[in-house]
Formats: structure tokens, sequence, C-alpha cells
């Protein structure tokens, strides 16, 4: 049976109809309780098979029947809206292929067409170095060698490692193909493309990608860094995708956001840890990785 089939045939067993034109309130809230209800009673028929075993031969087809009572709801409440529950089946389908889609056949390129000099190159090395000079702590980020942008502090009271931060812009590029800070760092822009460099690799994308970290710092910070943790709050991945999609990024899924968060939570907790080091980015195989110890830092007495 189709979707919006059913969901016909049951509204003509409701008994508490919407009327036309009506602000009827129970004719909502009695399906939303029914929703409350029988999900309760679901809970009640696995808590008797957890506790009977085998000796709940029925448990299967409790389960099917009250699952059929949370579907005559979700269909009531559905039509209540106006909404079909095919939409709202295709709709919810594409959420979950996107929340935990996080492998391609082929990594995105943004700069495919584009000049060399305005290409992100598929792989480099970045080091970086943690200098102790004053009372702040700061980071000099060197790519492949050579000295890139000014140094970093943690800009804040406590140090707490956000000075190490670029490490998520080339998380982001490794990942997603994505970042107008490391295309800025690199001296990448896409400047043959007057517009395209505008909106994509200008101010508002930099402050944008600098506003995802920031964000994912925060949550970051209240979940240990990370450190263990296997899968992102959806709500955080949500608030990511609104916030950028209007780039090309928009193209990535959440599930890639979420690989590219935590690889670079992964590699910064390693750089934490000691103290600068050595990474390597790479946009083929979209992963970024610790490499050791920073060369400033093996050669220190």
């Amino acid at each position: 049976m189709k979707f919006n089939d059913y969901q016909k045939e049951a509204l003509l067993t409701d008994r508490v109809p919407a009327r036309p034109g009506a602000d009827d309130a129970a004719a909502l809230i009695v399906p939303m309780l029914g929703l409350a209800g029988e999900t309760g009673q679901l809970l009640s028929e696995y808590k008797k098979h957890l506790r009977d075993g085998e000796a709940h031969r029925l448990f299967k087809e409790r389960v099917s029947e009250e699952l059929g009572d949370l579907l005559w709801y979700i269909a009531n409440v559905a039509s209540k809206f106006d909404l079909p529950l095919s939409d709202i089946a295709a709709a919810n389908l594409a959420k979950v292929k996107e929340r935990w889609a996080s492998e391609r056949s082929q990594p995105l390129v943004f700069d495919a067409e584009l000049p060399e000099g305005e290409r992100l190159p598929r792989q480099f090395e970045v080091e970086l170095v943690d200098m102790a000079e004053g009372s702040r702590p700061q980071v000099r980020v060197l790519i492949d060698g050579k000295p890139f942008g000014a140094a970093l502090t943690d800009n804040a009271y406590d140090p707490d490692g956000y000075r190490f931060h670029d490490v998520f812009h080339f998380a982001y590029a490794a990942v997603l193909g994505w970042s107008p800070i490391t295309r800025a760092l690199l001296r990448r822009k896409r400047k043959s493309q007057p517009l395209l460099d505008e909106v994509e690799d200008g101010g508002r994308a930099a402050v944008l990608e600098e506003g995802v970290a920031a964000l994912a710092f925060d949550y970051a910070r209240r979940h240990r860094f990370l450190d263990g943790v296997a899968a992102l709050d959806f709500q955080l991945l949500r608030t990511i995708k609104d916030m950028t999609s209007h780039l090309e990024v928009g193209q990535c899924t959440t599930g890639e956001w979420e690989q590219a968060v935590l690889q670079g939570f992964d590699v910064w907790r390693a750089v934490l840890a000691a103290r600068g080091g050595r990474i390597a980015v790479d946009l083929d195989e979209r992963r970024i990785a610790f490499l050791g110890p920073s060369a400033a830092q093996d050669s220190s007495p």
C-alpha cells in the first residue's frame, strides 16, 4: 500500500476529526497524545520481551500492532497539518542519507578548471611551531617549509590550544576540498574569476569558516575535545550546514562535515600534546594526519 493511500483510508476512521474553519485543539492533541501512549506501549512490550524471553511468544505480533497504531496516529497528525505522508517519508530519507553519507567515489574539486596557481595543492605538509615569546605562547605556521600568515595566540585568558586551530582549516580543505582560509594562506585565491573570488574566497566566506571552527571548538570543549567521540550532535552539523549552504561547500553532506570536524580534532589533540608538529594534508585521500613533532622541536636542546 502506498503511504498517501493509507493516509486517506486512516482518516476515515478518525473519531476526533478537524472541523473546517474551527480552531479545534482536541483534533490535534488527541492524536499527539496517542503517539506518546503508543510509544509507551511499544516500550512495554519490549520490557516484557527482556523479562520473559521466549515465553513472550506474541512479542513480534505485539510489536507489529503497536507500530501500526503509531503509523495511524502519525498519518492522522500529518493529515491535520495538510502534509502528505509520502512527502514526509521522502524528506526523512533524504535527511538520513545526508546525515550519514561521508564517502564519495571522487573527492569534490572546486577549482579543477582554473590555472594551477589558483588551485589548492592536492598534497602538502604543514608545520606548526610553538614559540614562547613573552608571556603568551604563539604558533608559527610553515607550509612546505615556508612561513605563512602571522603568529597566532589562543586569544583567550587561559591557554586552551586554540592557537593551533589552523589544523581545522586544513582538515576542511582535505575532507571537503573547501577552505577560504587555506586558500588565503597558500595564496591560491581564484582571482581570474572575480565574482567567484569575491563570494567563495572573500572576507565573508573566510569569516564564516572561522565561525564554523569557533562553533565546533566550543562544542568540543564541552565534550573532552572529542576524544573517543565517533559521532557528533546532529544539531551542530545542521547549524554548520545552514551557515555554509549558500557557498560551494553546500554540496557537502553533514556526514562529510562530521568527518572533517572529527579528523581535525584527532590531529589537533596530537599537535596540542606535542606542543606543535608536522601535518600531512591530502585532498585526494581526503585525509589529514599527524606526522610527529616539528623539526624545530626535534632540534631543540
